[in-house]
This record gives structure tokens, sequence and C-alpha cells, in this order.
């Protein structure tokens, strides 16, 4: 069984650098070295997201709510609007929605077919106090 957090990491994480690196090439004309540096990643995992190799676990920019975070994050960092650990926080931020939106509850079945996703509110109740879960 792997908790939320891990799925998140092996899926979540990968699409929201997926999705900023596309718009940050696309729509901003950043350099992918450019665009890794800010990530903290390599320029070949910039280009391995472009074009679709990597971050495709989950589409997470079909709910428009986490679309506009991600535009949003996008053009703090194309704008230099945004620091290291304030980047790091807004990726915690669209992370938190996409869990709560759901999105990510057939990865977690996919992770651990015993799971009943009628009855899991781990996500959905993630900014509960832990005594309420």
């Amino acid at each position: 069984m792997l908790v939320p957090c891990e799925v998140a990491v092996k899926s979540v994480v990968p699409a929201i650098r997926a999705y900023i690196a596309k718009e940050l090439t696309h729509t901003y004309k950043m350099k992918q070295t450019d665009v890794a540096y800010v990530l903290g990643i390599t320029q070949t995992a910039v280009s391995k997201y472009i074009s679709n190799v990597r971050g495709q676990a989950v589409r997470i920019d079909r709910k428009e709510e986490i679309q506009n975070m991600m535009n949003d994050i996008a053009s703090k960092i194309a704008d230099k609007r945004v620091s290291g650990s304030q980047l790091m926080l807004e990726f915690c931020y669209v992370c938190k929605a996409v869990r709560r939106s759901g999105l990510m509850c057939t990865l977690c079945q996919r992770s651990d077919p015993s799971l009943d996703m009628r009855e899991c509110l781990t996500c959905k109740r993630m900014n509960a106090p832990c005594h309420d879960v």
C-alpha cells in the first residue's frame, strides 16, 4: 500500500512540473535550461515533460481551478515574483487541490486495489484536524 503522499510524489508532482514547464517554454518562451534551473530539475527532465514522456500519469489540468493555479505559478516564475521557498508552497497548494478534487483517486486504487474509493475520504478531508479523520 502506498499512502496518498507517495502516490502524489509519483504522479501529481510530475504532472504539475510538466504543465508549468510547458507553460513557461510555450507561453513565456523561456529556455529549457532556465526552466530547469527554476524548477530544480535537469534540462533533460524539462524536455521529457514538454514532449509528454513524463508527467502524464494524471491529467490535472482538467479542473479549471487547478489549471488557474498552475498558470498563476508560471506567471510568477516568468515575472520573477516567486522565490524557491514560496514556489514549494505553491506546488503544495496545487497538490492539495488535486487531491481534494478526487483526480488522484484512481491512482490510489491502482496502488492498492483493496481500497474502496466510495468510502475513502483521506484526500478530501486533508485540512481536517487529525482526530476528525
